[in-house]
């Protein structure tokens, strides 16, 4: 459960998986700043190895393992970042690796977990359903799985997102998080609320991934379709403990149209030439849509993946695109 965590495993997980992952720029945004009337800062996961921060977690739930299941390998299921970081802290570490992603997933993650020398699964219709494979798969194999979302090693290594936060930002006021399972905000909320109780902590999910805010506000789960959305990194249903994450670690939930998101991704290439994904760009379009009610300065934004399509990109941006490189995906 997430109040099982404390902000010590945090601290440890940083030392863990220093040698593999980057510590990633936290950048003051002028014209976001202009536009939110308060300091905001852009924590740029988009220049993490793999295009995300999942690598964090990740690493550090590859590197926990006993020696005998790290010898039999793991499966996981993925909208495509999570199984990127496990392709690649799986190769670091000389284990097996098998990934269940659903057939929609972005062309980039799943060309990327290939090259990073893990088995892909791309036959399922939806992120669900790869996670029913996943676990399946891995009960008949006797491989671990590692879920993307739950999992104390899992939410300690994302925590270390706000741990170079706050170390930059140590009176840091508002975090504002996209939301999808709860990984990412039950992680980071593992530590803020231990060290940084005044923090508020704001989550953001798509009005087509809101499995999390409707759930939150009927007080049980709630599942929501599965429809095409430019942020899959949040598509899939809340379970149990994901909704327990999110009653401890979110003070507010906003929901971003579709539109707002695709605005957001073209806002963050033209001021700041970054390419960023969906999931990435939410927490930047509820900023640009003025639709978190209490910013308390100064204002972190997690920008979480970059990894999206070329063909997307410069659709939405009318700029040339790069599948590799600054804000993409970096499998070497």
């Amino acid at each position: 459960m997430f109040s099982d965590l404390k902000a010590t495993d945090v601290l440890a997980a940083a030392a863990r998986i220093a040698d593999t992952v980057k510590r990633t720029p936290l950048i003051q945004s002028e014209p976001l700043s202009a536009i939110a009337g308060v300091p905001v800062h852009l924590k740029l996961e988009t220049r993490q190895t793999t295009g995300s921060f999942k690598l964090r977690g990740a690493t550090n739930a590859l590197a926990t393992l006993p020696p005998h299941e790290q010898a039999r390998g793991v499966v996981a299921s993925s909208a495509g970042n999570h199984g990127l970081g496990i392709a690649y802290a799986a190769r670091a570490l000389g284990m097996p690796a098998r990934i269940f992603v659903p057939a929609s997933a972005p062309d980039v993650k799943k060309r990327g977990i290939r090259e990073l020398g893990a088995e892909l699964d791309d036959s399922q219709p939806d992120y669900d359903a790869a996670m029913a494979k996943a676990i399946a798969w891995g009960a008949e194999h006797r491989r671990t799985f590692i879920n993307p979302c739950d999992g104390d090693t899992l939410l300690a290594g994302q925590g270390t997102v706000a741990l170079e936060i706050l170390q930059e930002l140590p009176r840091l006021g508002t975090l504002v998080v996209s939301v999808g399972g709860g990984g990412l905000v039950g992680g980071c909320a593992s530590l803020v609320r231990r060290v940084a109780p005044w923090v508020r902590i704001v989550g953001v999910q798509s009005v087509l991934t809101a499995a999390m805010a409707r759930s939150l506000a009927a007080g049980h789960l709630v599942d929501i379709p599965s429809v095409p959305t430019l942020a899959d990194g949040l598509a899939g249903q809340v379970d149990e403990a994901g909704l327990d994450v999110g009653r401890h670690a979110i003070d507010e939930m906003v929901l971003v149209e579709e539109a707002e998101i695709a605005a957001a991704i073209a806002w963050m290439s033209r001021e700041h030439g970054e390419r960023v994904e969906g999931a990435g760009a939410a927490g930047v379009a509820a900023l640009l849509g003025a639709h978190v009610t209490n910013l308390r300065a100064p204002v972190a934004v997690i920008v979480c993946g970059g990894n999206i399509d070329d063909a997307r990109f410069r659709a939405i941006t009318g700029t040339g695109g790069r599948e590799n490189g600054q804000g993409g995906m970096e499998p070497g």
